[in-house]
């Protein structure tokens, strides 16, 4: 006997509620058929293509449809990672240019349509993979299906040489993959047991930057209904004249000098020799990619946007963490094998701050941080570049829609082995709030209290998920300031942000 809705359609019969597939492990596709991976508790389809291969002519093109297949494709396993350097953190990992998938993580099927977290990976646009991301416990727990997916990233990502295409439309790449698989979400995911009218996207770092740019892209305009921005360095985007200089540099530097030839020399070079890539932002001894603005898909900055009113009219979620910068310094302790030294803390303020490091050396000074360089210099580029930065963004967005803020304040957040050698405590360090979210490994397992945290945590992203807010525990952000700090001996309303992180100081400070 057929369940049926509580609810009559509209000529008085009781419409039949929606059946689970009778094939669990396939689903459909608007290219053809998946067969995916089903455990008790979840359902995985990973590796599913939602664009063409960005390979030969299409190299620095849009994102170009999927072809059908017939059959049905394999979905048991990721795809490999798109291009990068593969010379560090990212030994031994397969990429490649046929790169452009996603992996949907479902609760078990049933009638019932779940929201949608569509998941956008960080590593300053050069590095990562939606494959690192094990969603289960969002998808179980949460009960909300989760989407982690792959983009272009570093030059073959964002250069923006003006040979490769009209004015204003180089650059960007990668941004437009993601706008692609969000279409590839709302026009497939009903088939995966989601709803495409509640889906909401979400980022870490450069992921969290990505979050931004949706907000104002008129490419994502209708393609979600709410966001999470966790520890996103919006500000970090640059301006399609520097992004120019930058591209030809690069391209000089491959050897494609001549503007006539430079599109076809730099489509024929073999992928291996654009693993390196373009930078366009540095921060202190860190250097990024990513994001052009003042062109077709993103036509202006999202931190101008966003303090304008202009951005989507959704509710968002943002953060960031205690100890943001520590995660950065220390990668660079463990390259030189050696720290700062309290003669390098000027050129460092210096190479950040430009004008203004005198004036943050004053407000950071060494002796309040035990003459500590690594711990003086992360303080003041967390409170610079990431939590006042989020507290800006917050409060623009306030002026469209519900905005809840969090800190993220686990000093003791399990991170990985080399991390926890260091002369420094690293804290609640950069992306170490992802492993409460997801199953990522790598780390040592989360304590009972941190457990309790992360459970607490999966609650509130889902229901945000659901509902456009985390639960009745967390207040919306205001004029008062209140968020909530993400503690594992008992998660509290924060109100003295700004003044733990001298954010009215950071206001006048440009760098």
């Amino acid at each position: 006997m057929l369940l049926v809705a509580g609810c009559a359609n509209g000529g008085g019969e009781v419409a039949p509620a929606p059946q689970p597939p009778a094939d669990p492990f396939v689903a459909q596709t608007a290219a053809g058929a998946v067969r995916g991976t089903v455990a008790p508790d979840h359902r995985l389809f990973a590796g599913i293509p939602y664009a063409a291969p960005p390979v030969g002519p299409l190299r620095w093109q849009p994102p170009a449809p999927v072809q059908p297949w017939q059959g049905v494709r394999d979905a048991t396993r990721t795809g490999p990672r798109c291009m990068q350097d593969t010379s560090d953190l990212e030994m031994g990992r397969h990429t490649s240019e046929d790169c452009l998938t996603l992996n949907v993580w479902t609760p078990p099927p049933s009638g019932e349509k779940r929201a949608v977290l569509v998941w956008i990976h960080g590593g300053a646009f050069i590095n990562g993979s939606g494959g690192l991301y094990d969603s289960r416990w969002l998808a179980t727990r949460g009960d909300v299906v989760v989407v982690t997916l792959n983009y272009r990233l570093g030059a073959l990502g964002f250069l923006a040489h003006p040979s490769l295409g009209p004015v204003n439309t180089t650059g960007n790449y990668g941004l437009a993959d993601q706008q692609a698989a969000l279409r590839w979400v709302h026009d497939n995911i009903a088939n995966f047991g989601g709803d495409p009218n509640a889906v909401t996207i979400a980022g870490e770092s450069a992921g969290g930057m990505s979050v931004c740019d949706h907000l104002v892209a008129p490419g994502s305009e209708g393609l979600f209904r709410a966001a999470i921005i966790q520890s996103g360095p919006c500000q970090a985007q640059v301006a399609l004249p520097d992004a120019v200089r930058s591209s030809l540099d690069y391209a000089r530097d491959a050897g494609c000098v001549d503007p006539a030839t430079a599109a076809a020399c730099l489509r024929a070079l073999p992928a291996d020799q654009l693993r390196k890539p373009v930078w366009y932002y540095r921060i202190g001894d860190d250097a990024l990619s990513g994001p052009v603005t003042g062109t077709s898909v993103l036509p202006v900055d999202p931190m101008v946007a966003i303090a304008d009113g202009h951005a989507a009219k959704v509710p968002v979620m943002i953060g960031s963490n205690g100890d943001e910068f520590t995660l950065f310094v220390a990668l660079q302790y463990l390259r030189l094998h050696e720290p700062y030294t309290q003669a390098q803390y000027p050129r460092l303020l210096s190479q950040t701050f430009g004008r203004d490091a005198e004036a943050v050396a004053a407000r950071y000074p060494l002796q309040h941080f035990r003459g500590s360089v690594p711990l003086a210099y992360s303080a003041a580029v967390t409170d610079g570049v990431f939590s006042c930065v989020a507290d800006r963004i917050a409060d623009g967005l306030t002026k469209n829609a519900p905005v809840y803020a969090y800190e993220f304040n686990d000093r003791d957040a399990p991170a990985p082995d080399p991390l926890r050698t260091l002369p420094f405590p690293v804290g609640a360090s950069h992306s170490l709030e992802l492993r409460y979210l997801f199953d990522i490994g790598g780390a040592p397992a989360l304590k009972p209290p941190q457990r309790v945290l992360s459970d607490q945590m999966i609650d509130a992203w889902s229901q945000f998920v659901r509902d456009g807010n985390p639960g009745e525990r967390w207040p919306a952000f205001g004029e008062d300031g209140k968020r909530l700090s993400l503690r594992p001996d008992g998660s509290r309303v924060q109100t003295n942000f700004d003044e733990m992180h001298q954010c009215h100081f950071w206001a006048g400070v440009k760098g």
